[in-house]
């Protein structure tokens, strides 16, 4: 396309973020940065730039190959933006997930249909103890 577009829109076409409002917030609150400084969501993107994204627990870091506007299918994405995150940041989101994996006990993630029989008892004052 050539000239430039606003970050967030950006962010938004190439599939990074699933909304454009979600982007703008994380313009925000500094999780989007070049060059090592945070940018405002209005910040006008060029190609060649490399955009650093904070997603905790790590940083991912994309290459702006072309700009877009408008949303494009998940096909599309490779001929505008290009991860290069380093290897020792996605070995770490690689370890974090399996040490949450790791941590788990069994049936501690969602409460079991007994668990919710048991606190609506609790609520009504039918609990024998």
């Amino acid at each position: 396309m050539g000239a430039g577009v606003r970050i967030d829109k950006y962010l938004w076409a190439v599939r990074l973020f699933k909304t454009r409002s979600i982007a703008a917030e994380a313009c925000k609150k500094g999780r989007v940065t070049i060059g090592g400084m945070s940018v405002k969501s209005s910040r006008i993107i060029k190609e060649g730039e490399e955009i650093d994204i904070r997603i905790a627990p790590i940083t991912r870091r994309f290459k702006v190959l072309d700009v877009a506007e408008k949303r494009m299918g998940a096909k599309l994405t490779p001929d505008f933006v290009k991860d290069i995150t380093p290897p020792d940041q996605l070995e770490m989101l690689e370890l974090a997930r399996l040490a949450s994996n790791a941590n788990r006990d069994r049936g501690m993630g969602r409460p079991t249909k007994k668990d919710r029989r048991d606190l609506e008892r609790l609520q009504d004052g039918d609990w024998d103890i």
